[in-house]
Protein backbone atom coordinates (compact mmCIF):
# COMPACT_ATOMS: atom_id res chain seq x y z
CA UNK A 1 0.00 0.00 0.00
CA UNK A 2 2.88 2.45 0.82
CA UNK A 3 4.41 1.44 -2.33
CA UNK A 4 1.22 2.43 -4.50
CA UNK A 5 0.81 5.73 -2.86
CA UNK A 6 4.59 6.53 -3.26
CA UNK A 7 4.21 6.04 -7.29
CA UNK A 8 1.34 7.56 -7.23
CA UNK A 9 3.08 10.63 -5.59
CA UNK A 10 5.96 10.51 -7.81
CA UNK A 11 3.42 10.46 -10.93
CA UNK A 12 1.62 13.77 -9.86
CA UNK A 13 5.15 15.40 -9.42
CA UNK A 14 6.22 14.60 -12.66
CA UNK A 15 2.96 15.62 -13.70
CA UNK A 16 3.58 19.48 -12.76
CA UNK A 17 6.91 20.08 -13.79
CA UNK A 18 5.88 20.74 -17.18
CA UNK A 19 3.29 22.79 -16.44
CA UNK A 20 5.72 24.88 -13.84
CA UNK A 21 7.80 25.08 -16.87
CA UNK A 22 5.29 27.05 -18.91
CA UNK A 23 4.75 29.97 -16.34
CA UNK A 24 5.41 33.08 -18.51
CA UNK A 25 7.37 35.70 -16.25
CA UNK A 26 5.64 38.86 -16.65
CA UNK A 27 6.61 40.85 -19.19
CA UNK A 28 7.90 44.40 -17.14
CA UNK A 29 10.15 41.65 -15.40
CA UNK A 30 11.71 39.88 -19.10
CA UNK A 31 11.71 43.35 -20.50
CA UNK A 32 13.55 45.07 -17.62
CA UNK A 33 12.87 48.32 -16.63
CA UNK A 34 9.77 49.97 -17.86
CA UNK A 35 9.90 53.04 -20.10
CA UNK A 36 7.77 55.89 -19.24
CA UNK A 37 5.90 57.48 -21.82
CA UNK A 38 4.78 61.09 -21.92
CA UNK A 39 1.41 61.74 -23.58
CA UNK A 40 0.54 65.65 -24.09
CA UNK A 41 -3.12 65.92 -24.15
CA UNK A 42 -5.01 67.12 -26.95
CA UNK A 43 -7.27 69.21 -24.60
CA UNK A 44 -4.24 70.87 -23.01
CA UNK A 45 -2.28 72.01 -26.50
CA UNK A 46 -6.23 73.28 -27.03
CA UNK A 47 -6.14 75.31 -24.05
CA UNK A 48 -2.65 76.83 -24.89
CA UNK A 49 -3.85 77.92 -28.47
CA UNK A 50 -7.21 79.67 -27.10
CA UNK A 51 -4.95 81.46 -24.31
CA UNK A 52 -2.97 82.96 -26.75
CA UNK A 53 -5.40 83.94 -28.89
CA UNK A 54 -7.19 86.24 -26.18
CA UNK A 55 -6.36 89.31 -24.55
CA UNK A 56 -7.82 90.16 -21.07
CA UNK A 57 -8.77 93.91 -20.75
CA UNK A 58 -6.80 95.99 -18.58
CA UNK A 59 -7.60 99.61 -17.36
CA UNK A 60 -6.48 101.70 -20.35
CA UNK A 61 -7.55 100.00 -22.89
CA UNK A 62 -9.50 100.80 -25.69
CA UNK A 63 -10.69 97.90 -28.52
CA UNK A 64 -8.61 100.59 -31.16
CA UNK A 65 -5.28 100.01 -29.09
CA UNK A 66 -6.32 96.31 -28.79
CA UNK A 67 -6.77 96.03 -32.84
CA UNK A 68 -3.35 97.86 -32.62
CA UNK A 69 -1.05 96.19 -31.04
CA UNK A 70 -2.22 93.02 -32.48
CA UNK A 71 -2.35 94.18 -35.84
CA UNK A 72 -6.21 93.70 -36.74
CA UNK A 73 -9.23 95.74 -37.78
CA UNK A 74 -10.95 97.27 -34.90
CA UNK A 75 -14.27 96.10 -36.80
CA UNK A 76 -13.37 92.71 -37.17
CA UNK A 77 -12.74 92.08 -33.07
CA UNK A 78 -15.94 93.52 -32.28
CA UNK A 79 -17.75 90.97 -35.07
CA UNK A 80 -15.88 88.17 -33.27
CA UNK A 81 -16.65 89.23 -29.32
CA UNK A 82 -20.21 90.89 -30.71
CA UNK A 83 -19.50 93.96 -29.61
CA UNK A 84 -21.80 96.80 -30.92
CA UNK A 85 -21.02 100.95 -31.05
CA UNK A 86 -19.72 102.57 -28.93
CA UNK A 87 -17.20 99.57 -28.79
CA UNK A 88 -17.44 99.49 -25.02
CA UNK A 89 -15.10 97.33 -23.24
CA UNK A 90 -14.61 96.45 -19.33
CA UNK A 91 -11.74 95.41 -17.16
CA UNK A 92 -11.42 91.47 -16.98
CA UNK A 93 -13.53 90.87 -20.41
CA UNK A 94 -11.70 88.11 -22.52
CA UNK A 95 -11.57 89.47 -26.06
CA UNK A 96 -10.80 86.72 -28.62
CA UNK A 97 -8.16 87.73 -31.18
CA UNK A 98 -9.62 85.46 -33.88
CA UNK A 99 -12.73 84.00 -35.16
CA UNK A 100 -14.52 81.95 -32.08
CA UNK A 101 -15.44 77.99 -32.94
CA UNK A 102 -18.91 77.73 -33.61
CA UNK A 103 -19.21 75.43 -30.59
CA UNK A 104 -17.21 78.14 -27.95
CA UNK A 105 -19.87 80.55 -26.68
CA UNK A 106 -18.21 84.25 -26.79
CA UNK A 107 -17.72 85.44 -23.41
CA UNK A 108 -19.81 88.91 -22.42
CA UNK A 109 -19.01 91.24 -20.41
CA UNK A 110 -19.17 90.51 -16.51
CA UNK A 111 -22.49 91.99 -15.65
CA UNK A 112 -21.44 93.10 -12.34
CA UNK A 113 -19.14 95.04 -13.86
CA UNK A 114 -21.56 96.82 -15.98
CA UNK A 115 -23.95 97.80 -13.01
CA UNK A 116 -21.00 98.71 -10.09
CA UNK A 117 -18.98 100.64 -12.28
CA UNK A 118 -18.69 103.13 -15.14
CA UNK A 119 -16.25 102.90 -18.18
CA UNK A 120 -12.76 104.73 -16.91
CA UNK A 121 -10.93 107.01 -18.76
CA UNK A 122 -9.56 104.81 -21.63
CA UNK A 123 -11.24 101.43 -20.38
CA UNK A 124 -14.38 101.89 -22.90
CA UNK A 125 -14.44 103.84 -26.16
CA UNK A 126 -17.49 105.73 -24.93
CA UNK A 127 -16.18 109.02 -25.33
CA UNK A 128 -16.67 108.66 -28.59
CA UNK A 129 -19.81 109.01 -28.54
CA UNK A 130 -19.55 111.62 -25.23
CA UNK A 131 -20.59 114.78 -27.72
CA UNK A 132 -23.18 113.23 -29.81
CA UNK A 133 -24.37 116.66 -31.30
CA UNK A 134 -20.68 116.90 -32.56
CA UNK A 135 -20.35 113.80 -33.94
CA UNK A 136 -23.67 113.99 -36.07
CA UNK A 137 -22.53 117.15 -37.40
CA UNK A 138 -18.86 116.25 -37.98
CA UNK A 139 -19.33 112.61 -40.10
CA UNK A 140 -15.84 110.91 -41.07
CA UNK A 141 -14.94 111.34 -44.33
CA UNK A 142 -14.82 108.52 -46.83
CA UNK A 143 -11.51 107.00 -47.51
CA UNK A 144 -11.09 109.71 -50.83
CA UNK A 145 -11.79 112.39 -49.32
CA UNK A 146 -9.09 112.62 -46.78
CA UNK A 147 -6.43 114.96 -47.26
CA UNK A 148 -3.65 113.97 -45.45
CA UNK A 149 -0.81 116.39 -44.37
CA UNK A 150 2.65 116.12 -42.32
CA UNK A 151 1.79 115.00 -38.54
CA UNK A 152 5.63 117.53 -37.71
CA UNK A 153 8.66 119.06 -39.31
CA UNK A 154 11.83 117.17 -39.34
CA UNK A 155 14.17 115.09 -40.97
CA UNK A 156 12.92 111.83 -41.86
CA UNK A 157 14.76 109.13 -40.06
CA UNK A 158 15.34 105.49 -41.48
CA UNK A 159 13.96 102.33 -39.59
CA UNK A 160 15.75 101.12 -36.60
CA UNK A 161 13.33 99.06 -34.91
CA UNK A 162 10.32 96.64 -36.13
CA UNK A 163 8.18 98.98 -34.28
CA UNK A 164 9.68 102.08 -36.69
CA UNK A 165 8.80 99.93 -40.09
CA UNK A 166 5.30 99.88 -39.80
CA UNK A 167 5.70 103.70 -40.15
CA UNK A 168 7.79 106.45 -40.56
CA UNK A 169 9.98 108.79 -37.64
CA UNK A 170 10.18 112.43 -38.17
CA UNK A 171 13.15 113.71 -36.04
CA UNK A 172 13.09 117.12 -34.89
CA UNK A 173 13.54 118.56 -31.01
CA UNK A 174 11.75 117.77 -27.63
CA UNK A 175 9.02 119.66 -26.88
CA UNK A 176 8.00 120.26 -30.56
CA UNK A 177 4.65 120.87 -32.11
CA UNK A 178 2.76 117.26 -33.24
CA UNK A 179 -0.49 118.00 -35.25
CA UNK A 180 -2.98 115.80 -36.35
CA UNK A 181 -2.60 114.33 -40.22
CA UNK A 182 -5.81 114.41 -41.11
CA UNK A 183 -9.43 115.56 -39.21
CA UNK A 184 -10.91 112.32 -37.18
CA UNK A 185 -11.59 111.71 -33.74
CA UNK A 186 -9.18 110.44 -31.10
CA UNK A 187 -9.85 106.98 -30.01
CA UNK A 188 -7.00 106.33 -27.75
CA UNK A 189 -4.78 108.52 -26.08
CA UNK A 190 -1.96 107.02 -23.37
CA UNK A 191 0.76 105.01 -22.58
CA UNK A 192 -0.18 101.55 -22.53
CA UNK A 193 1.26 99.94 -25.82
CA UNK A 194 4.89 98.58 -25.54
CA UNK A 195 7.16 100.29 -27.78
CA UNK A 196 5.29 103.52 -28.41
CA UNK A 197 5.62 105.33 -25.17
CA UNK A 198 2.85 108.12 -24.92
CA UNK A 199 0.50 107.07 -28.20
CA UNK A 200 -2.51 108.80 -29.85
CA UNK A 201 -4.70 106.84 -32.17
CA UNK A 202 -6.72 108.78 -34.37
CA UNK A 203 -9.92 107.34 -36.66
CA UNK A 204 -10.92 109.24 -39.57
CA UNK A 205 -13.14 106.80 -40.79
CA UNK A 206 -14.07 103.19 -40.88
CA UNK A 207 -11.06 102.20 -42.94
CA UNK A 208 -8.34 104.87 -41.29
CA UNK A 209 -6.34 105.10 -38.31
CA UNK A 210 -3.36 107.19 -37.64
CA UNK A 211 -0.87 106.98 -35.12
CA UNK A 212 1.39 109.38 -33.37
CA UNK A 213 4.09 107.35 -31.03
CA UNK A 214 6.72 109.06 -28.49
CA UNK A 215 4.89 112.21 -27.18
CA UNK A 216 5.96 113.88 -24.50
CA UNK A 217 2.46 115.93 -23.98
CA UNK A 218 -0.78 114.28 -24.25
CA UNK A 219 -2.75 117.83 -25.57
CA UNK A 220 -5.85 115.91 -26.70
CA UNK A 221 -8.23 113.69 -25.25
CA UNK A 222 -9.97 109.89 -25.86
CA UNK A 223 -13.42 110.95 -27.47
CA UNK A 224 -12.25 114.52 -28.84
CA UNK A 225 -12.90 115.58 -32.78
CA UNK A 226 -9.58 116.95 -34.23
CA UNK A 227 -9.21 118.61 -37.42
CA UNK A 228 -6.06 118.21 -39.73
CA UNK A 229 -3.07 120.87 -38.86
CA UNK A 230 -4.55 120.73 -34.78
CA UNK A 231 -2.10 120.35 -32.09
CA UNK A 232 -2.68 116.92 -30.04
CA UNK A 233 0.49 116.32 -28.61
CA UNK A 234 4.24 118.02 -28.26
CA UNK A 235 7.45 115.52 -29.42
CA UNK A 236 9.36 113.36 -27.19
CA UNK A 237 12.28 111.05 -27.22
CA UNK A 238 12.32 106.99 -28.44
CA UNK A 239 13.70 104.57 -26.35
CA UNK A 240 17.41 105.08 -27.29
CA UNK A 241 16.69 109.02 -25.96
CA UNK A 242 16.32 110.97 -29.34
CA UNK A 243 13.80 113.08 -29.92
CA UNK A 244 11.10 111.42 -32.86
CA UNK A 245 7.80 111.38 -33.59
CA UNK A 246 6.51 107.93 -35.03
CA UNK A 247 4.13 107.94 -37.36
CA UNK A 248 1.78 105.29 -38.53
CA UNK A 249 -1.00 104.46 -40.88
CA UNK A 250 -3.02 102.28 -40.86
CA UNK A 251 -5.98 100.82 -43.48
CA UNK A 252 -8.56 98.75 -42.33
CA UNK A 253 -6.25 97.22 -39.14
CA UNK A 254 -2.85 96.79 -41.37
CA UNK A 255 0.15 99.32 -41.92
CA UNK A 256 0.78 100.81 -45.02
CA UNK A 257 3.32 103.33 -46.41
CA UNK A 258 2.92 106.94 -44.66
CA UNK A 259 4.53 108.01 -47.42
CA UNK A 260 2.07 106.90 -50.01
CA UNK A 261 -0.18 109.09 -48.56
CA UNK A 262 1.13 112.55 -47.21
CA UNK A 263 2.00 115.22 -49.65
CA UNK A 264 5.49 115.90 -51.28
CA UNK A 265 7.64 118.24 -49.61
Amino acid sequence: MKKLSSVCLLLILLGAIPACSTVKAPVSARQGPDKQEVFVSSSDAARQRDKSARHTVSKGDTLYSIAWRYGHDYKSLAAWNRIKPPFTIYPGQVIELIPARKSRALQPPPVANKRSRKPDRAVAVTRETTSPKKTAASPAPPAADIRWQWPARGKLLKPSTLTAKKGISIGGRGGQKIVAAATGRVVYSGSGLRGYGNLIIIKHNDTYLSAYAHNRDLVVKEGETVKAGQQISTMGVDGKGAPVLHFEIRKNGQPIDPLGQLPRT
